[in-house]
């Protein structure tokens, strides 16, 4: 069975036709950048009152909002895999993102484990192959004792 692919460019952006199926392959600077633009801002911090202090609740739900939100993005974690990982509704999550909702401190400490987690993996060397020959570097000119 023969298949057709088709290649188109425009942009930076390149269309491949494979098997009737349109793909699109685009520089990362750009992907991002899309990524991004689809993610919701930051909630706002609420404003201060007549004698300028904020509504502790309110601030409270923004702050934990943000903090999530950069956590998850620097690590290129969706809402999705977040929630996954700390064992929460993907709808929870995103309520909790928007500020709408407090959560408990059962559910941010799940939210924090979970970061950690996978911030911990992030930044872990992969583990060494099993079987692999160990190399021993020698310096030039020094000879073993007894040899």
């Amino acid at each position: 069975m023969a298949t057709e692919c088709f290649a188109q460019t425009s942009g930076g952006v390149q269309e491949l036709t494979f098997a009737g199926e349109r793909f699109f392959v685009l520089p990362e600077r750009e992907y991002r950048r899309l990524q991004e633009a689809s993610e919701p801002p930051e909630p706002e911090l609420p404003p201060p009152n007549a004698q300028g202090n904020y509504p502790a609740l309110e601030t409270l739900k923004a702050m934990i909002a943000r903090d999530i939100i950069r956590e998850r993005r620097a690590l290129g974690l969706s809402q999705a895999e977040l929630a996954r990982r700390a064992g929460i509704r993907v709808e929870t999550l995103n309520r909790i993102e928007r500020g709408k909702f407090a959560p408990s401190v059962r559910t941010v400490d799940k939210i924090d484990r979970a970061l950690k987690a996978a911030e911990s993996q992030a930044t872990k060397p992969p583990p060494a192959a099993e079987g692999k020959a160990k190399v021993l570097l020698k310096r030039p000119g020094r000879k073993r004792k007894g040899k």
